[in-house]
């Protein structure tokens, strides 16, 4: 995904963090319903590693996603509840078939926000438009979550290689 201009109004800047918000509820979504539907044989069959991995992601995520909530409070706009993003991944996705999918699914999903937010810096990076919240509080959270995904994606990279 390519955001390929720049954020130039509070409205535009408020429907990219809600953007980042469901991508973050989607990701939290997924890894817990991942962790959940495991039976116990699989748990004790997989990776330790694996299982926190789930874990940190679900809790990582859930941290992000009230990081970018509080950015789009100071705008004065709302976001999509939780549970209501929860509800559609229920209805959408079913769980993988087997740790490797969980693997993939994870990395995907990390590869993603990594980009998304890769992406949303450069635009605003690129404005020159005067926002209602501090461009530099907003630039710092956006580059400690970006910094985090990029860690996420070379954890679940390293699990996978560690698994070859």
């Amino acid at each position: 995904m390519s955001l390929g201009q720049r954020v130039s109004s509070d409205h535009q800047l408020a429907r990219l963090l809600q953007i980042g918000v469901v991508l973050e509820e989607v990701v939290e979504s997924r890894a817990a319903h991942h962790l959940e539907s495991l039976s116990p044989d699989e748990r004790a069959a997989i990776d330790e590693a694996v299982e926190e991995l789930l874990a940190e992601a679900a809790e990582e995520s859930a941290d992000h996603r009230e990081r970018l909530e509080a950015l789009v409070d100071d705008l004065d706009a709302e976001t999509v509840p939780y549970e209501e993003i929860n509800a559609l991944v229920d209805a959408q996705y079913g769980p993988p078939e087997d740790t490797d999918g969980v693997l993939y699914d994870q990395l995907a999903s990390e590869e993603t926000a990594y980009k998304f937010y890769d992406d949303l810096i450069e635009a605003v990076e690129a404005s020159d438009a005067t926002f209602a919240i501090d461009r530099d509080r907003l630039l710092e959270t956006l580059y400690e979550i970006r910094e985090e995904e990029r860690d996420g994606v070379e954890e679940v990279t390293e699990i996978m290689e560690r698994r070859a």
